[in-house]
């Protein structure tokens, strides 16, 4: 990749859990902001495989890991007994899968040589936990059986990456972030506190470190801004001791109707020079004008 592109900004859209709030005028907002790169953190509702296809035909450079509710009748046996569909007759997760593409990065990657940086995407539909869930499911479906190999298969990723600039892409966020239920994957529910972050997440950063990446940002969602114990928001920005900003985008709902105004969310992120310059939240009306944009970071220092 070109290391003279590294100087011009780069602008990227992290959207957060959508649960089926997708709609034709967020492709045309996000257009409207001049976006260079939208990164999706997955739970586009339950299987929802027509959500999936709407996102699938956005016309703009994307990235996207799919959540655990986009495998919420496949990957546990909770699930499999209430699932509405047949799945001897068809397989909706795979269906999501196929529609994406080479933009679904779970377990993966994508190079935009044109932004001089690649996307590595986690361990996809994951539910958080320092708990191995699921292990049939990433058993058969992957053959992984356990966080170590997890974290081996994201860091291969890592390896085949053509940029030395590293975005990771997470639905749920790494171990190591904070236990606090206000933190970036802090648990909320009882008993509260403790970190739900991902281990083998956490590992993988650190192995891609020994790698000589440059990794200025990972975005994630799964845990939502608002908490169930409190009125407290949750922490959406952490920056460990070698700058990366970790970003949970999960300000849910996404899209705020009232009689008069419909506002959607979107995080967007200013990078330049390899390094994240600025973060915000933005709503954006139905004239595609940002009615509020909420500064989450900026950084100190001019790149």
């Amino acid at each position: 990749m070109d290391s003279g592109l590294s100087d011009r900004e780069i602008k990227i859209a992290v959207v957060g859990d959508i649960h089926e709030q997708w709609e034709p005028e967020d492709g045309i907002a996000l257009q409207r902001l001049g976006v260079d790169l939208v990164l999706f953190v997955g739970d586009f509702g339950n299987e929802s495989v027509e959500v999936v296809r709407a996102i699938a035909t956005l016309d703009l450079p994307k990235a996207v890991i799919l959540g655990n509710h986009d495998a919420w009748y496949t990957a546990s046996e909770w699930g499999r007994r209430k699932c509405p569909y047949d799945r001897k007759q068809e397989d909706r997760l795979q269906q999501q899968i196929d529609l994406l593409g080479h933009t679904h990065v779970g377990y993966s990657y994508l190079d935009f040589p044109n932004l001089n940086l690649s996307v590595v995407g986690s361990r996809p539909f994951s539910w958080g936990s320092s708990e191995w869930k699921n292990a049939e499911f990433y058993r058969d479906r992957y053959g992984i059986e356990n966080f170590e190999q997890s974290t081996a298969r994201i860091a291969q990723s890592v390896a085949a990456a053509a940029g030395e600039v590293i975005i990771f892409l997470g639905h749920n966020g790494p171990f190591g972030l904070g236990d606090r239920p206000t933190d970036p994957c802090g648990k909320d529910w009882h008993p509260a506190g403790g970190d739900y972050g991902d281990p083998d997440f956490t590992e993988a950063i650190a192995k891609s470190r020994l790698l000589c990446k440059q990794i200025p940002l990972v975005a994630f969602g799964h845990m939502h801004h608002r908490l169930h114990h409190t009125t407290e928001l949750r922490r959406p920005i952490a920056i460990d001791p070698e700058g990366t900003i970790y970003l949970n985008a999960a300000a849910v709902p996404r899209i705020v109707k009232t009689l008069q105004q419909r506002d959607r969310n979107f995080s967007l992120v200013s990078m330049q020079g390899g390094k994240v310059a600025r973060v915000s939240l933005v709503w954006v009306d139905r004239n595609y004008s940002i009615t509020l944009e909420e500064i989450l970071y900026e950084s100190q220092v001019r790149v």
